[in-house]
């Protein structure tokens, strides 16, 4: 057997047979190529989706940290330390086996569902540090100039403070956008089709785990990649005025 066997992308996975194109060949079953392209997008539907919960739950958590109400900062950091201290594969099997038995009407739920869900509360948990941070940042007279200028403390957040805070947390907001790509890998645990799937199951079938694990490898590195340079964009445009890096 060669080191390198690049058309293993191009077999059909029921025959094994080499075909003229990797894509579109006729009616059959699907190349490894089109069966991993597939994979690309379960994990960034995973990943998108659990971005999505992460940013609206992590952000409230956050900001109800920074309220003056001891019960909400108690509501807020209970959420924090729950989900930050469990490993996030114990989560998950936490959401798939245990969650639906307490929770009868969720055994109906698909599993990529549950998977969005766990991922997305387990990084919650991490943006709401990062949002507690961002709006202590800011000077204590941020507050009080809203409240003295007539608004209620919703507004204050809403358009004084979270639109600043939300700007100096870009950066560590970036960083797990990244790593929820990379964690949406621990899916493959309740069986979804994602890439790391993808990646044991054809290393076993075609016995090619250098050219299976490289194309892997190189499809979450762009898609971090991408996720890292799209934020860098809007870091640049959204930078306030003062903040390192920006016109004073």
């Amino acid at each position: 057997m060669s080191a390198w066997d690049w058309q293993v992308f191009c077999k059909d996975t029921a025959t094994g047979e080499v075909m003229a194109r990797c894509v579109g060949a006729g009616p059959r079953d699907i190349t490894y190529f089109e069966w991993m392209m597939s994979a690309w997008g379960w994990t960034l539907s995973v990943a998108l989706l659990a971005l999505v919960v992460a940013l609206l739950v992590g952000s409230m958590m956050g900001i109800l940290r920074t309220t003056p109400s001891k019960l909400l900062v108690a509501v807020g950091a209970t959420w924090t330390e729950i989900f930050r201290n469990i490993p996030l594969l114990v989560q998950i099997f936490l959401w798939y086996h245990v969650v639906p038995a307490l929770v009868p009407p969720l055994k109906d739920v698909p599993s990529f569902f549950l998977v969005v869900l766990g991922l997305g509360f387990f990084t919650s948990a991490r943006i709401s540090e990062q949002v507690k941070a961002g709006i202590l940042a800011l000077p204590r007279g941020q507050r009080y100039a809203g409240l003295a200028v007539g608004f209620t403390l919703p507004q204050t957040y809403r358009y004084v403070l979270l639109p600043m805070a939300f700007r100096i947390v870009i950066p560590p907001l970036t960083s797990e956008s990244m790593n929820i790509i990379k964690n949406s890998s621990v899916a493959f645990a309740v069986s979804i089709a994602e890439l790391t799937m993808f990646a044991m199951q054809a290393q076993e079938e075609t016995s090619r785990g250098i050219e299976i694990y490289l194309a892997v490898t190189g499809l979450y590195f762009v898609s971090a990649f991408a996720v890292n340079r799209v934020a860098s964009l809007i870091e640049t445009r959204a930078r306030l005025p003062g903040m390192i890096g920006g016109k004073a």
